[in-house]
């Protein structure tokens, strides 16, 4: 019997210093806490699937236009979040 070897898949996740090289230190960003979030990191190790999942995101939650405020936008996220086991 042969045995098929095959890869292991991985993607190569941005290091704390690539994602702050890529935000501007003068940006009003809402989501630094000392630390980017795993999400974060995961969207931007993804080129161009990442850059059009983080204008969406951008548009869900900051977007003017809605019935919600950003505080309940980021409650929904939460709870949708941990419905789903979601550690990120």
């Amino acid at each position: 019997m042969v045995q098929k070897i095959v890869p292991e898949a991985w993607v190569r996740m941005p290091s704390e210093e690539e994602l702050r090289a890529q935000i501007p230190q003068d940006a009003d960003f809402p989501y630094d806490f000392g630390f980017y979030p795993a999400m974060m990191r995961l969207i931007r190790a993804h080129g161009r699937i990442g850059q059009a999942f983080g204008a969406l995101f951008a548009q869900i939650m900051f977007s003017p236009e809605g019935e919600l405020d950003r505080r309940e936008r980021e409650m929904v996220a939460a709870v949708a979040a941990a419905a789903q086991d979601c550690r990120y």
